[in-house]
């Protein structure tokens, strides 16, 4: 709210700023997510794992693929808030839940879609580091992965995995964005609550569980599709049955680091967004 009372409103790009910075602090937890959604057999505990990694790489290695998520970042959540703000103001008076799921359906299947080829460099730059050093590709950057990419597999395999990343992106948004209005919406209704930190809190805490379980099955199939070799999987329902020979649980590899990285992240996200918003958003004229 601004000194007068009236209500503050985010500006489009506001959402790419807050979950790139978000991204800074919870990128280790990312990148230990994506081996463990690679890995077909064994088991391994996250804390385990990160010991591996840091032993035998050292602690920088937990950040392979930040400017691959910096960039993932600045094209798939600028699009997917950019768009759910944009969509949101410009409907007059309160729009319905109903209406914000709907909206951030779309928006979140833009952002899937525009963010899948820095995604899929993403998860390759994570997953280097468990590789052979003959068999890692060693990209600089993740416009050096993006080119490599181009001109070593074609421009359609950019998109490898876009079905996928569009379709969890799509619960993302709706589990993070129209999720965190609402429950926002009815704490404020409450006299326990206002628009401040604590409520931003437990509205993006909140948030983060619903998108979490929306979206595991899905991240695990897309993660797979992006980590694949070119021709590994001839279909969509190929990779699907490959996956459930782990049983119904393999859908949800990787559940714990999901959780224990999105929570945080959507909580980051929101807490930049809403400072974003309350120090530098507008006033609708």
């Amino acid at each position: 709210m601004s000194s007068k009372g009236q209500e503050k409103y985010a500006r489009w790009y506001f959402g790419g700023l807050a979950s790139a910075g978000a991204a800074c602090f919870t990128h280790p937890l990312d990148l230990l997510k994506v081996m463990l959604q690679t890995q077909q057999e064994g088991k391994i505990s996250i804390i385990q794992l990160t010991k591996n990694i840091v032993k035998k790489q050292g602690v920088r290695s937990l950040y392979n693929g930040l400017s691959a998520s910096f960039l993932r970042q600045m094209t798939y959540s600028t699009t997917r808030f950019g768009i759910y703000e944009v969509a949101k103001q410009s409907i007059q008076g309160e729009s319905s839940f109903l209406t914000k799921v709907g909206i951030a359906g779309l928006a979140g299947a833009a952002g899937g879609f525009v963010g899948t080829p820095a995604d899929m460099v993403n998860v390759r730059m994570q997953n280097d580091i468990k590789l052979p050093l003959e068999k890692r590709r060693n990209y600089k950057n993740a416009i050096d992965g993006i080119w490599r990419v181009y001109k070593e597999e074609g421009l359609l395999r950019l998109w490898s995995g876009a079905s996928t990343a569009t379709s969890r992106a799509i619960f993302m948004t709706i589990g993070q964005l129209s999720f965190y209005d609402q429950v926002k919406k009815t704490l404020l209704t409450t006299k326990y609550f206002e628009d401040n930190i604590l409520t931003h809190f437990v509205s993006s805490l909140t948030a983060g569980a619903i998108a979490t379980t929306l979206t595991q099955p899905l991240d695990v199939l897309k993660t797979r599709a992006m980590n694949a070799k070119p021709g590994e999987f001839k279909s969509q329902w190929e990779l699907i049955t490959y996956t459930a020979k782990l049983g119904p649980l393999g859908f949800f590899k990787g559940y714990v680091p999901a959780f224990v990285r999105l929570a945080p992240h959507t909580i980051l996200t929101f807490l930049f967004l809403e400072q974003l918003r309350i120090n530098f958003g507008f006033i609708k004229p």
